[in-house]
């Protein structure tokens, strides 16, 4: 492979303007849309040696044939051309949304005559307003429901509308009391005009200034004897209550934000939205990301930001995210100019605003795993990563039985591994296994060792198949042979296990190693790694496989640790599981206990100064002081 592209730009022609830029193929597809402050130094990062470039930007500007760009007047241009160029070609390279859901909103149509309320999956509707995203169907019919009570708008459908002021006969739901519109007869177009205002304002965020209107105007009419009009005002603070009963106040009362929760790893990553009026959850959203280039956190907050607020009108004062990107300010001016008014663009670092951002980040992880998971859950995508992994590992037959290993240590201390097992691409956890490695010089010699240790196990019997052999007797598990091993690491760690392998005689098991900074899969005795499509099923399986084993590995390895920390304390006179436990309770790890001293341990309930002095001078290696 050539390391310079023939298509690079000559020396001094690329401008220094900010500008938006795009790869293209030889059949002029767009694969990749990025902009600039300036676009020669950002370029260059490009057509740098190509052996010094990330796995997947080499294999995106390999793919290219052709670079072009445009220069634009300020970067916030660059900010909105770039946005307007992806949504136009949805490159390949660029980060793709999987955003599995269409999610209900609460629409008002601000547009009609008499506008209406009304649930809609159609962003489009000209002049509505829109609240949420709701997670479910029924949560936006319950809070309609409950508005309606307090704000009685039209709800009933156009045609409804125009047949009940053309015959002069009420709606349906305005006969049932399901519908407050002028179609009920009830109400002047002007009178409902002023009702609908206030049910915007209410669900914009003014639900203070409702709640203290009505409690006035009840105790007025109490006052006055007018006890129907009284309870009309109660009934409709009741629906009011039930309303912001069902979203806790999270921020101050006059906050309106939109707070964006961030999962990330490798491939792919998970947003958590919460958008936020009046200090309240008033809508929220899961969408997940593949990515296909090595992008910053940074970068990832900027593009997710352009989906999200592209085609929106609702944008708020204030957005909160986890990390700033590096162009906020023109971020913040295209958002300025979007909504009219100023937008601010921080981190939540402190207060309610981070509790609410450690609950976003923490529902981020959640929709990530069932991003990644739900693949290995349909039996089509399950077939296609096996049979992608035979092709791309050159195997005569799919792996149908895969055994993944990890190495985890502390410090070099307490070393164990994990062994977990897949068959037909999904997990077999009651074969998993984990070994304990007494003596090690490295992870490459820890791999050898366990690989060593399992492929000692193997057996040439049949493949497992669920039936007894002789005598009624079943094969052990740890005696299947595998059909391919996955180790851990890049060439190094490969290495160690293809050296298990040949000396163990067992060089018909296929296998290969994944790295976790770049995903990438390595083979024995090949310089160069493969590199599988981001899109790959068999990349999020080998993915899959290799955090499994990481978990499995590390819960052994803590268990492991705790024992033997309580292994110590035990050796102590005087300290039984119930003291033990407050121990560790109480200072929280075992470097804590350890770098106490006695007055400090001393404090823990149940320990004495005698007993105190006694752990401290085990822990520190010393001889217990005797005792009077």
């Amino acid at each position: 492979m050539a390391d310079v592209l023939p298509y690079k730009p000559r020396a001094g022609e690329i401008p220094t303007d900010p500008g938006v830029y795009r790869f293209r193929d030889a059949d002029g597809r767009v694969l990749y849309v990025g902009k600039a402050k300036n676009l020669r130094q950002r370029l260059s990062n490009y057509f740098a040696p190509l052996r010094t470039l990330h796995e997947r930007t080499r294999r995106m500007v390999t793919t290219a044939a052709s670079v072009e760009w445009t220069v634009v007047a300020t970067d916030v241009d660059s900010l909105q051309l770039e946005y307007m160029w992806i949504k136009e070609f949805d490159p390949p390279f660029n980060v793709r949304y999987r955003d599995d859901k269409s999610y209900p909103f609460m629409a008002i149509t601000l547009g009609d005559e008499a506008p209406r309320v009304m649930v809609t999956r159609n962003r489009r509707i000209p002049g509505a307003r829109y609240f949420g995203p709701y997670p479910k169907v029924w949560a936006v019919h319950e809070t309609i429901d409950l508005m309606v009570k307090a704000f009685p708008i039209r709800t009933c459908s156009d045609s409804s509308y125009r047949r009940a002021m053309q015959t002069g006969r009420p709606c349906f739901p305005g006969q049932i009391g399901k519908c407050g519109g002028p179609c009920s007869m009830k109400v002047t177009i002007e009178e409902h005009r002023a009702m609908v205002d206030d049910f915007v304002a209410f669900m914009a965020g003014g639900d203070a200034r409702f709640t203290r209107d009505l409690t006035k105007r009840m105790q007025a009419a109490s006052a006055a004897m007018d006890y129907e009009a009284a309870a009309r005002f109660r009934d409709k603070l009741t629906a009011i209550d039930a309303v912001l009963g069902k979203s806790a106040l999270v921020l101050p009362s006059d906050e309106d934000a939109d707070l964006f929760g961030v999962a990330e790893d490798e491939l792919s990553a998970a947003v958590h939205h919460f958008v936020i009026r009046g200090g309240r959850v008033r809508g929220v959203r899961s969408l997940a990301v593949d990515k296909e280039l090595d992008i910053s956190r940074g970068e990832l907050v900027d593009q997710i930001l352009q989906r999200v607020y592209g085609d929106s009108s609702d944008i708020p004062r204030r957005v909160l995210v986890p990390t700033l990107p590096d162009d906020a300010a023109e971020l913040e001016e295209w958002l300025r100019e979007r909504r009219g008014r100023r937008v601010e663009i921080a981190v939540a670092q402190r207060g309610q605003r981070a509790d609410l951002m450690r609950t976003a980040t923490l529902n981020a992880q959640q929709t990530l795993l069932r991003h990644k998971t739900r693949r290995t859950s349909d039996y089509v995508a399950r077939t296609q990563a096996l049979t992608d992994l035979q092709e791309a590992l050159g195997m005569d037959e799919a792996p149908l039985r895969i055994e993944c290993f990890d190495i985890s240590h502390l410090g070099g201390t307490n070393v164990v591994a994990s062994m977990v097992v897949f068959e037909d691409g999904l997990p077999r956890k009651d074969q998993y296994r984990s070994f304990n490695i007494a003596e090690t010089t490295d992870d490459t010699d820890s791999m050898y060792q366990v690989l060593m240790r399992r492929l000692a196990r193997v057996d040439s019997g049949p493949e497992p198949d669920g039936e007894d052999e002789g005598e009624g007797r079943r094969r052990p598990r740890f005696a299947y042979r595998p059909q391919l091993l996955v180790v851990d690491g890049g060439q190094p760690q490969v290495q160690a296990a293809a050296r298990a392998l040949r000396d163990s005689g067992r060089t018909e098991i296929a296998l290969c190693g994944i790295a976790k900074r770049l995903e990438e899969i390595w083979v024995p005795d090949d310089d160069f790694p493969v590199i599988l499509p981001r899109t790959s099923e068999a990349l999020y399986l080998v993915q899959r496989l290799r955090d499994e084993a990481h978990r499995f590995a590390i819960t052994h390895q803590r268990k492991r640790r705790r024992r033997d920390i309580q292994t110590v304390l035990r050796e102590i006179p005087g300290l039984g599981d119930a003291r033990i436990k407050a121990l560790l309770t109480h200072f929280g790890s075992v470097t804590a206990l350890r770098a106490s001293n006695p007055e400090q341990i001393s404090e823990v309930a149940g320990i004495g100064p005698v007993l105190a002095s006694t752990i401290h001078a085990h822990l520190a290696g010393g001889q217990a002081p005797a005792t009077r």
